[in-house]
């Protein structure tokens, strides 16, 4: 079986199955990527058929023809059948004579020819592997018979290097396999069932490669197969890729390999050093060019770099150790302004324990100025050199490779910990590391246990990191919806505080005060700490700025719902966290500033914060997060009756969760405003109450605070409605105890609409919310509220009064681009005796001169910014101007403007 390449296995089964008719196929790839075996899968599928096979070999790339000549020698003694000419060219090109330019053309009629008399007797497959290394000659002969196949019952599957092309022949580039496939290979080859972080960290050092991750599974130690050490640094030098690389450099000339050596031990790619390297060692950076020829390097005014991704540490691997030495020195002695990387080069030729050396690299690795996967590097090494502080710089390499978004190494490199370390500090910010990576890759009540054991084991000598440990917990039993569990991280928290402490470890104290009075409802207590969580925020500086501190002032914002202090923090995290390097951090800075949008009113900032942190999150293994993010986008797509988008989101977040976890809740959610959107109103209710169980301190209080004003409308259909009117009143208590007009404009909204239709009590409450509603952010909200009160007077049978609120409702849906909302006020308009649809008239008759400009310009996909720039309007008259236009055209989104006007 041929793991990820099944794409390419159905169309040789396609080319070979083919009733009548050939053709041919081309495979392009690297070496290593499978394309010898699909010449094998070939032959293996080409029953019925008689089969030429031939490689093109390196050493005879300098004698024309000797190609051609071993593939085509089985059937030679049929080239009697073809016209006389043609006979004695190609008997004249096989044994040697070559063959002149003017009669090439006859030389491949000649081949054609051959192939198609031995085809007669039965279907032929021809096979030619590594064509781009054998002789040119042959090459082109074998293309020209390519391209004319069709009438004939001949197939042939060519295989070359990933730069080489051949026009008119169907061709399929092999690229690197998938994480999924990757540790299929290896579980294929490797014996038992390694853990986990073993194949994550084989997939990722296999780069894709098949021939790289058999050659990992066959090289690997017992030890190193169980994650008791740790697994190699590259593919074996004496594997199959091994070897075809060092055929393929020892092709080159010894000043090519030996500047190509040190570009690739240049991992920074300074154009600068690696020319003085050159000149250091006696030639130029030209020696380069055959290299580049060779596909191996590409050179460029800013480096050279390796376009396969395994060629730069094949090149280091395949090197003799005394020339990596010498290289390694060299290039260490050019490293004067480098300190790192001068320090990772003499490391490299360290022969035994260097406590100076380690002392040197744990410092110049220091903050990641290098990039936190070599600073992890740096510290792996230090370990080796120092046994003695082997432990804690383990615990450090971990650290720096989770903040490079690489949780398998970083658990690999914590497995590598002794049992019980000596030093309880140590094992402290281990057991740290171990949670928060449960927390965003793993199981959360792990996380728990794990962070509570390091808050305990750092309390007495570092205070920061035992109250950050203590609300990394508390995340955890939000996550997994045991608030309960909250009270006791805060008395924890309220042990370890001091009045004099800094600035950052105040704010995660003051955090968790918060958070846990929030919690249990005491918003007297909760909204001074939070709002003091935010000033502080807002405070740090130096090494006290961090995305971690500003994402725990973010959190407080959120609770006290100051959204634009909320989302300044956040952004400023996601800022601050890409400018680091820190990927270990984005996906949570990113669903923190999705939630702040969400409050904002900003539904399309909201949806490209979580698809940014889905994929980051993605990308580095963090399950959990993933999981938040794709809740998130199922919740945004639900709000805006998006129901395909919603339950694709949802089921990629499958039945993994937890029921009573954040995702889950997110899901049940989205599914409640589903169930809204389409009228169950049973269902809805029931769905959305199930969030969280009041009084219980269990499921997601949070969420499904979030999630009330659509209980409410949901419950307001119903004869009785107790889970409503609880989960309203804890978002009474809550929304009161802020000064955000939105909270309290939603609230009054939910009990406009629990109160008696008609009554003054569900007209008052909606003309509250409508004043409530801030002028310049939540439309979306307001248009709901518009909606709903504008139903309500109809109902109420006052069609005139209801009028206009769905109109305001109607257009502002539009200009949102919520169809199914603009098409619900359509709706309810008609009901109320107002005739809306698409005019009848061209769209340039309905429009001024002006609004007809704005008009094309937005169907031509300008956005209104855009469009304001070009016309030299404020923004603000642009968004005046479209809704002036949707509404005289009838018209709801932007695509069926773009229709009206084509």
């Amino acid at each position: 079986m041929l793991r990820g390449r099944d794409d390419e296995c159905r169309e040789i089964r396609r080319l070979l199955d083919a009733p009548t008719g050939g053709g041919a196929l081309l495979f392009q790839g690297e070496p290593g990527s499978g394309r010898t075996a699909l010449v094998t899968y070939a032959h293996r599928h080409a029953a019925g058929r008689t089969v030429l096979a031939g490689t093109g070999l390196a050493d005879e790339a300098a004698l024309p023809y000797a190609g051609l000549q071993r593939l085509l020698d089985p059937v030679l003694d049929r080239a009697g059948t073809l016209p006389e000419q043609q006979q004695n060219v190609l008997r004249r090109a096989l044994t040697g004579g070559g063959c002149p330019a003017c009669h090439r053309l006859a030389l491949s009629m000649a081949v054609l020819g051959l192939l198609a008399v031995t085809a007669r007797e039965r279907p032929l497959l021809c096979t030619m592997d590594d064509v781009d290394q054998g002789d040119r000659p042959t090459a082109e002969v074998l293309a020209f018979v390519a391209r004319r196949l069709r009438d004939l019952p001949v197939a042939v599957v060519l295989t070359t290097g990933a730069d080489t092309t051949a026009g008119g022949i169907p061709s399929h580039r092999l690229g690197p396999l998938g994480p999924a496939d990757s540790r299929a290979v290896l579980a294929d080859r490797l014996p038992g069932r390694p853990p986990e972080p073993v194949t994550t960290a084989l997939a990722a050092l296999g780069g894709g490669n098949p021939q790289a991750l058999v050659d990992l599974a066959g090289a690997l130690t017992p030890g190193q197969c169980r994650g008791e050490e740790p697994p190699p640094a590259a593919p074996p030098p004496d594997g199959g890729l091994g070897r075809a690389y060092r055929t393929r450099l020892d092709r080159l000339p010894p000043d090519t390999r030996r500047v190509l050596l040190l570009a690739a031990l240049d991992e920074d790619g300074d154009p600068a050093t690696l020319t003085r390297a050159a000149r250091a060692a006696g030639t130029t950076v030209d020696a380069l060019a055959p290299a580049e020829a060779a596909g191996l390097v590409r050179v460029g005014p800013h480096g050279v770099t390796f376009p396969q991704p395994l060629a730069r540490s094949m090149v280091v691997a395949t090197a003799p150790l005394a020339q990596r030495r010498a290289a390694h020195l060299l290039l260490a002695d050019l490293c004067a302004g480098r300190r790192l990387r001068r320090a990772l080069h003499l490391a490299a030729v360290a022969a035994g324990p260097d406590p100076v050396l380690a002392a040197e690299l744990e410092e110049a690795a220091a903050g990641g100025e290098d990039g936190w996967a070599t600073a992890s590097a740096a510290l792996r090494r230090a370990a080796d050199l120092d046994p003695a502080h082997a432990a804690a710089r383990l615990v450090t390499a971990a650290r720096y490779a989770w903040a490079a978004g690489r949780p398998d190494e970083a658990r690999l490199l914590l497995d590598a910990l002794p049992a019980e370390p000596a030093d309880p500090a140590v094992a402290g910010r281990a057991d740290l590391l171990r949670g928060e990576l449960e927390l965003r890759c793993g199981a959360p009540p792990a996380a728990l246990t794990a962070l509570l054991a390091g808050a305990e084991a750092l309390a007495g000598t570092d205070r920061a990191a035992a109250l950050g440990a203590l609300a990394r917990a508390g995340e955890a039993a939000c996550f997994s919806g045991d608030q309960y569990r909250y009270a006791d991280l805060a008395r924890r928290a309220q042990r370890l505080r001091r009045p004099d402490d800094p600035p950052a470890t105040e704010l995660t104290a003051a955090l968790v005060t918060g958070v846990a009075a929030t919690l249990r409802a005491d918003h007297e207590r909760a909204g001074p700490a939070l709002r003091r969580a935010v000033v502080l925020g807002d405070r740090l500086a130096g090494a006290e700025l961090t995305p971690t501190a500003l994402c725990s002032a973010a959190v407080a914002g959120l609770l006290v719902a100051v959204d634009s202090a909320a989302h300044r923090l956040a952004d400023r995290a996601v800022a601050l966290a890409r400018t680091r390097g820190e990927l270990s951090v984005l996906p949570r800075a990113l669903d923190l500033r999705a939630v702040a949008e969400y409050w904002l009113g900003r539904h399309e900032a909201a949806t490209e914060s979580s698809r940014e942190g889905l994929r980051i999150a993605r990308a580095t293994g963090q399950a959990n997060s993933v999981a938040v993010h794709l809740g998130m986008l199922a919740v945004l797509a639900a709000v805006r009756a998006d129901r395909d988008t919603s339950l694709r989101r949802i089921a990629e977040i499958g039945e993994a969760p937890a029921p009573g976890s954040r995702p889950h809740a997110l899901a049940q959610w989205a599914l409640g405003v589903l169930d809204l959107v389409d009228g169950r109103h049973d269902d809805a209710a029931a769905r959305l109450a199930s969030l969280a169980r009041t009084g219980t301190g269990r499921g997601q209080v949070l969420v499904q605070v979030m999630a009330t004003p659509y209980l409410v409308e949901a419950a307001a259909h119903l004869t009785h409605h107790p889970a409503a009117s609880a989960a309203l009143a804890v978002f009474d208590r809550w929304a009161s105890s802020t000064a955000s007009p939105s909270r309290r404009a939603l609230s009054a909204r939910c009990h406009a609409l629990l109160a008696p239709r008609g009554s003054d009590a569900a007209e008052q409450g909606f003309r509250t919310a409508l004043r409530l509603h801030p002028a310049d952010a939540g439309t979306f909200e307001r248009a709901r509220t518009e909606l709903l009160f504008g139903l309500e007077l109809r109902r109420s049978r006052r069609p005139r009064d209801a009028r206009a609120h769905l109109h305001r409702a109607r257009e502002a849906f539009t200009l949102l681009g919520a169809g199914t909302w603009a098409e619900q006020a359509t709706a309810e308009l008609r009901a109320a005796g107002e005739s809306v649809g698409p005019p009848e008239r061209e769209a340039a008759h309905l429009l001024t001169g002006q609004q007809l400009r704005i008009a094309q310009l937005v169907a031509q996909g300008a956005t209104n910014r855009e469009v304001a720039a070009r016309m030299f309007l404020s923004t603000r008259t642009v968004d005046h101007h479209l809704r002036n236009i949707f509404h005289r055209l009838g018209v709801r989104s932007r695509i069926e403007l773009a229709r009206v006007l084509s």
